[in-house]
């Protein structure tokens, strides 16, 4: 799929028709206008957790995918497990190519992305966003549990928008959400949860790449907080 004038002007459209829809509206919405051609794209917090619900409970049988780096908490592995006997579901899995991740390894060290930021993302790019295009196969738009609040480089998000990188339509349906009703939503509907959520954990990606905050601290302080500059980004939803 490609960015045409007809595409632009439909994104607009949704972003237009759609602003006072609520998220479950929204995700079926897509789910059926799609297809086969949506999938969504899960970390396991909190905010992919609610959007599992909200998918699983509109389509059972829709596509679900998520990222083994290999370096993962044993409580993000103990979640897949709860969660896919949870809703029913077995989520795929993709796992980093060994060679490339051997040879940077071997090239770097193994934790290479304490030295240097160039480091970091090249370690989150074999580990993680190189195994997207493989995800993607055969779609058309994916649904992500991006919100504005999360972090500054988030804000100017919308619902619906083009994802330049993967050539791919991004939903959004908790992009105007709070942390407090993803927190009730999760709640409220016994949702399976990361239990380092309960110990500061409020933004979980690879084990040595996160600490819990403090309380007052932005929710994604944790995520590479050795780093002084730039957005705290994996590569995913890059701009």
């Amino acid at each position: 799929m490609e960015l045409t004038a007809q595409l632009k002007a439909r994104i607009k459209q949704w972003n237009e028709d759609l602003k006072n829809q609520d998220a479950q509206g929204v995700v079926g919405f897509f789910l059926d206008h799609f297809g086969e051609r949506i999938v969504l794209s899960t970390s396991l917090g909190l905010e992919d957790q609610v959007l599992t619900e909200m998918v699983v409970r509109h389509n059972p049988r829709a596509h679900v995918f998520t990222l083994d780096t290999g370096r993962l908490f044993p409580e993000t592995y103990d979640l897949i497990a709860r969660t896919n006997k949870h809703f029913g579901i077995r989520m795929k899995t993709y796992f980093p190519d060994y060679r490339k991740v051997e040879e940077m390894v071997s090239r770097h060290g193994i934790n290479l992305f304490y030295d240097s930021v160039e480091n970091r993302k090249l370690c989150c790019g074999i580990r993680k966003v190189a195994q997207l295009p493989r995800a993607f196969q055969g779609m058309d738009a994916w649904i992500c549990g991006l919100r504005k609040d999360q972090s500054v480089n988030r804000f100017f998000n919308r619902l619906v928008e083009w994802d330049g990188n993967n050539n791919l339509i991004r939903i959004n349906p908790l992009i105007s959400w709070s942390g407090k009703q993803v927190w009730d939503y999760v709640k409220e509907r016994q949702i399976p949860y990361n239990m380092l959520h309960d110990a500061g954990f409020p933004s979980i990606g690879c084990e040595p790449c996160t600490r819990a905050v403090e309380p007052g601290e932005d929710p994604r302080a944790g995520r590479w907080w050795w780093e002084n500059e730039g957005p705290k980004e994996c590569g995913l939803h890059r701009r």
